[in-house]
């Protein structure tokens, strides 16, 4: 089974972007599946996506950085700077500023490897560097004056540490443009693999420097195809709208709710999860299981940047237990060193209950079996889901064939289940 080449479709013409050059199509940008580019098995890919999942949760062990370490699915590319060059980018609703590895990082052998030629900034007439003590530095978390006066940042992650300077470069999204502040990483010191390949990252959450709010966008739409495809129909596209085109098409129902309020330091997108049913059962998980501590640990958050979903151990093991019971006939052992917790043989497959995540509100988001169960071989289909220690994740698996709508204006998460290769 091959992933798919999915196309990202970005319009983003809102009256406060003002540096955006909107036409009537809009931004778009082509992306590939980070193991697209390998010759992995469905069960190498799965492996790789939870051991991603895992990776990326340690860095979400701080809330307080302005980027956490990315390990997602989806790479697009882009044209930065005049003259034009080429870079892509990671794409990712849990992460906030924009940012690309440049040449100078070459020069320190600092760089972490990259399918295209690192950016260089002194070959771009648009490259502006932005001052120490400019708003859009001081909008970094991290950042201190460098020799002569310009942005300086760093960002600590889970898989080590990226540092570089502030600047701001005309982006360009196939016929559409914007000048945008990114941060031109020259020392980047992480995990070998960390990047599969892409040249940065492109945030979307609501940080001061992510994507959509420097575009001034009020909403986002995206909704994920299959993640596992056939060479039949790998030609279907995964879409993402922002700005007055995202919106929810006609046919199945549509759920609402409000995002968690949190303070302004915790830039994600908290879901008030209360609740989890597998088949007819509802499990007893405490409400505090879900619950966004203080501390700022805990919580619940919708990331497209984490291929799987993570729960916290209080709601994990009463999912586990519960499978278990519905499916303790079907149940086989997991293929050596999977990584795997729950596994049925292939035949019993249509055993497996659907799962329904319960937020407030009365929104309901259903899960089919191939949302969260997914066959390893010709034998074997295991459980995508894993275990965390605080933090509980809904990754991109779990969203697919799911069309989701992030209002903004109103805090809102909407979605309605969808053929999103047919929008």
């Amino acid at each position: 089974m091959e992933i798919s080449l999915v196309l990202i479709v970005v319009v983003l013409c809102s009256s406060a972007a003002t540096l955006v050059t909107c036409s009537s199509a809009g931004f778009h940008m082509e992306l590939t599946h980070v193991d697209g580019k390998g010759s992995y098995t469905t069960a190498e890919r799965v492996q790789r996506a939870m051991a991603s999942s895992r990776q990326r949760l340690a860095s979400f062990a701080d809330v307080s950085m302005p980027v956490h370490w990315n390990t997602s699915q989806y790479i697009a590319e882009y044209l930065i700077g005049n003259p034009p060059q080429r870079a892509e980018a990671i794409v990712d609703t849990g992460s906030d500023l924009i940012w690309t590895q440049c040449s100078t990082c070459s020069l320190k052998g600092s760089c972490v490897k990259q399918g295209l030629p690192y950016y260089n900034a002194s070959n771009s007439d648009s490259f502006h560097p932005v001052a120490c003590n400019d708003t859009l530095c001081l909008a970094n978390l991290e950042h201190s004056c460098a020799r002569g006066g310009s942005c300086a940042f760093g960002a600590f992650y889970g898989a080590g540490v990226a540092r570089g300077s502030i600047g701001t470069e005309v982006f360009a999204f196939q016929n559409s443009t914007a000048r945008l502040t990114f941060g031109c990483v020259d020392s980047l010191m992480i995990t070998p693999g960390s990047l599969h390949g892409a040249s940065g990252l492109i945030g979307l959450v609501r940080g001061p420097l992510s994507l959509i709010s420097q575009v001034g966008a009020k909403k986002f739409s995206y909704c994920h195809t299959p993640y596992l495809r056939s060479n039949a129909t790998a030609g279907a596209s995964s879409h993402l709208f922002a700005g007055a085109s995202a919106s929810l098409s006609g046919g199945s129902p549509v759920m609402s709710m409000s995002f968690v309020q949190v303070p302004k330091k915790y830039p994600f997108y908290y879901v008030p999860l209360m609740g989890i049913s597998v088949g007819h059962t509802r499990l007893s998980i405490p409400p505090t299981v879900f619950a966004l501590k203080q501390n700022g640990s805990g919580g619940v958050i919708i990331d497209s940047g984490n291929p799987t979903t993570a729960l916290a151990h209080g709601a994990y093991w009463p999912l586990s237990k519960e499978l278990r019971r519905q499916l303790n006939g079907s149940l086989v052992s997991p293929p050596e060193n999977s990584g795997m917790d729950l596994c049925v043989a292939v035949a019993h497959e249509k055993t497996v209950p659907s799962m329904v995540f319960h937020f407030s509100g009365g929104a309901d988001m259903v899960l089919p079996p191939e949302n969260y169960w997914v066959p390893l071989d010709n034998s074997t289909s295991c459980m995508v889901m894993h275990t965390s220690n605080g933090m509980s994740v809904i990754g991109n698996f779990q969203l697919q064939n799911m069309h989701l709508l992030y209002d903004l204006a109103k805090d809102e998460l909407s979605f309605q289940t969808a053929d999103c290769s047919s929008l």
